[in-house]
């Protein structure tokens, strides 16, 4: 979701991106882009997100923690209403997209959004090519469906690494599951991103890897995926 929102802002939507981390026990995003001293402000109309690299509007429960050893002990009423409030009583400022990463499953938070944004342009959901994984994406394709929210498409990660020396290609978790498991539910395929070290060391260091790392594979596969989520979205709307 971070790099997305990165590649979203570095293709002609500077400002214009915004991106809720609504994992609520597990906040990461403001650590992987260098913004987990920040914390939200507030003013009269409400709270404001934190600025994040190109202009991205980052709100985080991190920013809300009194530390980042502080978890997050809630039942599912508790984690709908913070998600609602993060999503109406921020001053979001006028956005182009809205990113919400959520964290894996059909549990409580993907299912607060969904009721929360019944007209939402869609779902990304993204997988590893292993078996197991196919599995969990079956389940969360039936799940957007049942809830009538589009699925903009299935995303590969984590789908092969190539040797950066000798330039071998190696499937470490398998090859093709996302492909695969998108023709099965009759769903885009969005593209395959492939594994690079440097995304963990830029992510640990707060750097995004797409900004840092502009030329590699995996930065190229992020550009054409949001080319194909904007384009998805572009012909629904018209």
């Amino acid at each position: 979701a971070v790099n997305l929102a990165i590649a979203f802002a570095m293709q002609g939507h500077e400002n214009k991106v915004g991106l809720l981390d609504a994992d609520l026990h597990g906040p990461c995003v403001p650590t992987m882009l260098g913004m987990q001293d920040q914390k939200l402000k507030v003013g009269p109309i409400g709270a404001f997100p934190a600025l994040g690299p190109l202009g991205v509007k980052v709100v985080s429960m991190a920013f809300v923690l009194a530390g980042k050893e502080v978890p997050v002990v809630w039942r599912g009423p508790l984690k709908m209403r913070a998600i609602e409030q993060f999503l109406s009583e921020i001053a979001w400022g006028e956005l182009d997209f809205l990113l919400i990463d959520l964290p894996p499953g059909t549990g409580d938070e993907p299912l607060s959004v969904l009721k929360l944004l019944p007209e939402m342009d869609g779902v990304i959901i993204v997988t590893i090519p292993s078996e197991v994984s196919q599995n969990v994406v079956g389940k969360a394709i039936t799940f957007a469906k049942q809830l009538n929210v589009p699925v903009i498409g299935i995303v590969e990660n984590m789908s092969g690494f190539v040797c950066p020396d000798c330039g071998k290609e190696t499937h470490i978790f398998m090859k093709g599951g996302g492909k695969k498991i998108a023709q099965e539910y009759s769903v885009p395929f969005l593209g395959s991103i492939p594994l690079d070290p440097r995304v963990c060391e830029a992510s640990d260091m707060g750097h995004p890897f797409i900004m840092e790392y502009s030329d590699s594979p995996a930065s190229k596969a992020f550009m054409i995926i949001v080319k194909k989520i904007k384009a998805f979205i572009s012909e629904r709307q018209s």
